[in-house]
């Protein structure tokens, strides 16, 4: 695993600085973040990950998702202007446009992909478990190549391509160390 650029967007992003999402476009995320921070499978550890903030998750709305701004999971509660709408996204062309007041996380191509695959999905977490991601195999989760890095087209295709076969509501990200996706 390439840990060198943990944390970093790795897709073409235009985003538009815009003032913080309503409150009520990020109400359940909030809660959801402190429950998956409180059990932490989302946070920062300077043990873990270079000490990079770790996990993210994203709720589907009309014209888009809306998803946790890059690397606030250290934090111990999100606020509303931690969160940015994704707008569109282009997997072939590794392209992402969203609006907010900061970038969103650098898996939003991998969630755009969860829930260009799964168009009934309405949520998508992405947390770090190394007991679950050690354990994939015999616990029979889908897995993605372990080849295949985080943030890159390749694994947004690689999700397609798994959850198109296999429309599973757990994976595990087999190139990104601990990641588990609901």
């Amino acid at each position: 695993m390439n840990h060198s650029a943990e944390g970093v967007i790795r897709f073409d992003l235009t985003h538009t600085k815009t003032p913080a999402l309503p409150v009520e476009d990020t109400a359940g995320l909030r809660a959801w973040f402190i429950i998956l921070r409180q059990l932490e499978l989302l946070g920062q550890d300077p043990g873990r990950y270079l000490g990079y903030a770790y996990g993210n998750i994203s709720t589907r709305t009309q014209g888009g998702f809306v998803i946790s701004c890059t690397q606030t999971s250290g934090k111990t509660a999100l606020q509303q202007e931690d969160f940015a709408l994704v707008t569109g996204f282009d997997t072939p062309s590794n392209r992402l446009v969203s609006e907010g007041t900061c970038p969103p996380s650098s898996e939003a191509m991998t969630h755009g992909a969860v829930y260009q695959a799964l168009p009934r999905t309405g949520a998508v977490f992405h947390v770090h478990s190394p007991i679950i991601w050690r354990q994939a195999r015999a616990l029979d989760l889908p897995e993605t190549d372990p080849s295949i890095e985080y943030g890159t087209p390749e694994m947004a295709e690689a999700v397609i391509i798994l959850l198109r076969n296999n429309p599973a509501g757990v994976f595990c990200m087999g190139g990104h160390e601990d990641g588990i996706i609901a």
